[in-house]
């Protein structure tokens, strides 16, 4: 039980060096320019880390090969970001991840290795550069590199030009729907569900026919006479109702005159 107890503390403890370890990759970077934009453009490479890319150079001969890694010795070279191997196997450092400066974009990320070896005859012996292009490609299943160009005929700020190609720097696509959107399609798929699942419950358990097959009908119905009820009430007059007093005429009646009695004239 104890040696069980002490091979899982020892494998927690395996799991979280590997994790600082991962964490802190791109924190060997040196930034140039150690601003807060760009370490949080170095934090984007993190998933490059621990990976080694190749490319050929593009003057048709395939005379030099290049190797470069993100934050870490590449062919083993301590320093070196980009190293150049030529037929024979001689390597050239051609930039330090000590020496770095990033650029951000939409969905790009460029990365400067300075500080590589001196030229020999070129760009008045001043320090190699390297210039890696990363670049957002959804359709990469696998980050490939490709070396551009070796800019060299110019007297100062010579470079070389790589791109890489990554689906790993692609942002994470967000929903297009809005809150309201979203509550509606929550709303009509649980009226869909009590639908269904009501009709199919009140036609295979209970035995309804016709419409009594529509789950709680009598509820619905009470539902629907009140609501007309109230509409009845509300947007239609009824006789029924008081009539307001109106104003009447005195009527003009012909008065009667005394019928004359002449009884005591007749003799007696």
């Amino acid at each position: 039980m104890a040696m069980s107890l002490s091979l899982r503390a020892v494998a927690v403890l395996i799991v979280l060096t590997v994790e600082v370890q991962a964490s802190e990759n791109t924190s060997r970077c040196k930034l140039s320019a150690p601003d807060e934009r760009a370490k949080n453009a170095l934090r984007l490479l993190e998933p490059l880390t621990n990976q080694s890319f190749t490319a050929k150079s593009q003057d048709g001969n395939d005379s030099y090969e290049y190797v470069f890694k993100v934050c870490d010795d590449a062919e083993g070279m301590k320093d070196a970001g980009v190293v150049q191997k030529d037929k024979k196997g001689k390597q050239t450092r051609i930039g330090s991840y000590t020496d770095t400066q990033v650029i951000e974009g939409s969905d790009w990320v460029m990365l400067i290795y300075r500080s590589g070896e001196k030229y020999d005859n070129h760009c008045q012996n001043e320090q190699r550069k390297a210039i890696i292009i990363i670049s957002c490609n959804k359709s990469a299943t696998v980050a490939h590199l490709t070396m551009v160009q070796e800019q060299n005929i110019i007297d100062s700020d010579c470079f070389y030009l790589f791109e890489l190609d990554t689906s790993e720097l692609c942002p994470v696509a967000q929903s297009k729907l809005s809150p309201g959107s979203i509550f509606l399609i929550v709303c009509f798929s649980c009226l869909a569900v009590y639908l269904i699942g009501g009709f199919l419950y009140q036609r295979l358990v209970v035995g309804a026919k016709g419409v009594e097959q529509f789950p709680n009908y009598a509820f619905w119905s009470e539902i629907g006479n009140l609501s007309a009820d109230g509409c009845d009430f509300v947007c239609r007059s009824r006789g029924s109702r008081e009539e307001q007093p109106t104003y009447r005429g005195v009527v003009t009646e012909p008065l009667e005159e005394p019928e004359e009695r002449d009884d005591h004239l007749l003799p007696m």
